[in-house]
């Protein structure tokens, strides 16, 4: 066999879908987790510089932020070995697949690992789905608070009509209901708008926001992948002789 068969054999045997996968897989995690991590960060900074002024206040917030971070900690190791198992997967697969029936005897153990694949990874999309909803709350909390600031701008010639316009942390539950003051209005609200901190945030979130949707990308593309392979194991293990493990 020469040297370009020899590659062409190679190159058939990778499996593409996989591979494509785990890079979105990747780079989704690795933007959901790092940008996640450091917008709980800014976020509690934020609520304790600007709509409380007792410590107990966001004291409970605090340990709930510290938590979520603990939990970004346990997906990014989790993601990061299942997609090599997944890819590894993918390539077994698509190897076999490559090769001649005659030289080709599926096992009972591939079909069955194929087949726990298929469920673990539809059970990850849908649970992964509910991240991604859940992700785009602080999105929206920041959105409006863009947008009260915005308004704000607007109607500067007015002031009594500026203070009535408020960002209220306790309505989202991210204070109590006796927090002092728990919200900020008009200009004090407009200040924290122009604020590093507050801008950074808002990326930081919009990107964590990308990398829950680029991840379930990754995770639909996966369970299309493995559910392809475990079709192509059963048809070629009718091809072999007796299931063996």
């Amino acid at each position: 066999m020469g040297c370009y068969e020899c590659c062409m054999r190679c190159l058939g045997g990778v499996p593409y879908c996989s591979l494509v996968a785990t890079l979105l897989c990747f780079s989704g995690i690795a933007l959901f987790c790092g940008c996640g991590h450091q917008a709980l960060t800014e976020t509690e900074r934020l609520i304790e510089t600007y709509f409380t002024r007792n410590q107990q206040d966001y004291t409970t917030l605090a340990y709930i932020i510290q938590y979520f971070q603990y939990i970004i900690y346990g997906l990014a190791s989790f993601f990061f070995l299942y997609c090599i198992m997944l890819l590894a997967e993918g390539f077994y697969t698509t190897s076999v697949a490559k090769q001649t029936f005659g030289e080709f005897r599926s096992t009972m153990c591939g079909r069955c690992l194929s087949s726990t694949f298929i469920v673990m990874t539809y059970v990850l999309a849908v649970l992964w789905l509910l991240v991604f909803a859940l992700s785009a709350l602080p999105v929206y909390f920041f959105y409006n608070m863009d947008a009260t600031c915005h308004t704000i701008e607007v109607l500067t010639e007015t002031p009594a009509s500026i203070n009535q316009l408020c960002v209220d942390a306790r309505q989202y539950g991210l204070l109590p209901w006796n927090a002092v003051p728990g919200k900020a209005c008009g200009m004090t609200l407009s200040t924290v708008c122009k604020t590093r901190e507050y801008r950074m945030t808002y990326d930081l979130y919009i990107a964590a926001f990308t990398g829950a949707g680029i991840t379930l990308l990754a995770l639909l593309t996966y369970t299309v992948s493995t559910t392809y392979n475990f079709a192509v194991l059963r048809y070629l293990g009718r091809k072999g002789i007796s299931a063996r493990c």
